[in-house]
């Protein structure tokens, strides 16, 4: 078994690019396994992601272990963690776990007052999300903006979410707020 202390997961910079087909095959084959959909991204798309920081990457050596990057909506009111994925040789050692925290915080860094949110029908990234303070949330609390929820055309379960209106879906809908953070770190030492 693989050390998870062997893999590193820093954030993405122009040296990573030539990891943007490995990651994209791993996430279009993941998501045909999982049989959900996942908002499809051209090789431009994540290579941008990767120029502008705004990624990350597991690297055990030189060899793909796996990824995520950030994505930001509403006028940066809204930051999206997306494209979680770990490649099938590092899964089961809680390396998405850490590539999940490393995302997050790199968002909150570039992004601190956002919403962070995510749309997931995993349980395993919904008790990841948990952890990180996320809170479910219809999807009405979540951005507005139509170029997110055109993402989601790629999905499987698309027509669920037309036939509700973009209100409902399979997905659940989760929030970390930092003003909600702020308030309750306030309320904790008023007690």
């Amino acid at each position: 078994m693989i050390d998870i202390n062997e893999i590193d997961v820093v954030v993405a910079d122009e040296s990573h690019v030539k990891y943007v087909d490995e990651i994209l095959d791993t996430i279009n084959r993941a998501a045909k396994v999982r049989g959900t959909g996942i908002a499809k991204r051209s090789p431009e798309y994540v290579k941008q992601k990767m120029l502008e920081h705004k990624a990350v990457v597991a690297l055990h050596g030189d060899k793909f272990a796996g990824f995520s990057y950030i994505e930001s909506w509403s006028e940066r009111a809204f930051v999206a963690n997306s494209g979680l994925i770990v490649a099938d040789a590092f899964r089961g050692i809680g390396l998405a776990k850490r590539i999940k925290e490393r995302i997050f915080r790199l968002s909150r860094e570039k992004y601190p007052s956002a919403k962070i949110f995510s749309l997931t029908t995993g349980a395993a990234v919904m008790k990841m999300n948990f952890e990180l303070g996320y809170r479910p949330v219809t999807f009405d609390e979540l951005t507005t903006d139509e170029a997110f929820w055109r993402g989601c055309e790629s999905c499987v379960n698309y027509d669920i979410l037309q036939r509700n209106g973009g209100h409902k879906c399979l997905c659940t809908g989760l929030l970390y707020d930092p003003a909600e953070e702020y308030h309750n770190r306030e309320h904790e030492h008023k007690e």
